[in-house]
């Protein structure tokens, strides 16, 4: 069992940073592929980027590619995004989420995770 919890979100001018943090329970952490997730309002959730359990693989959807950054610190238990330039369109709840080996073969797909965290808003003003 991994409970998450994330951290960082807040309010920010378009063009700011933003880093947010996913704290994991339990030693078996570094064994999950971790993922971020965003839901804006009326739409539905997206995947926004993934890392490998052992940080060397590293996926992100196209919106974000070269902006954020995701990684992950096995020994604290933690999994970052830091987040660049940011955007108003980047305006979400971002969720963390982690999963076994179901969702190595598909780490961009929110079925395939076993473990969601509560979310943190990110607002991104014009």
């Amino acid at each position: 069992q991994v409970q998450l919890g994330e951290s960082g979100g807040g309010l920010v001018q378009a063009g700011g940073s933003l880093r947010l943090s996913c704290a994991a329970s339990g030693r078996t952490f570094s064994s999950y592929l971790t993922g971020w997730f965003r839901q804006a309002p009326g739409k539905e959730r997206e995947f926004v980027a993934a890392i490998s359990r052992s940080g060397g693989g590293t996926y992100y959807t196209d919106s974000v590619k070269g902006r954020f950054t995701i990684s992950r610190d096995n020994a604290r238990n933690t999994v970052y995004l830091q987040m660049n330039n940011l955007k108003p369109e980047d305006t979400a709840v971002y969720y963390c989420a982690a999963g076994g080996s179901k969702v190595a073969a598909a780490p961009t797909q929110a079925p395939g995770y076993d473990y969601w965290g509560q979310g943190t808003q990110v607002t991104v003003s014009s």
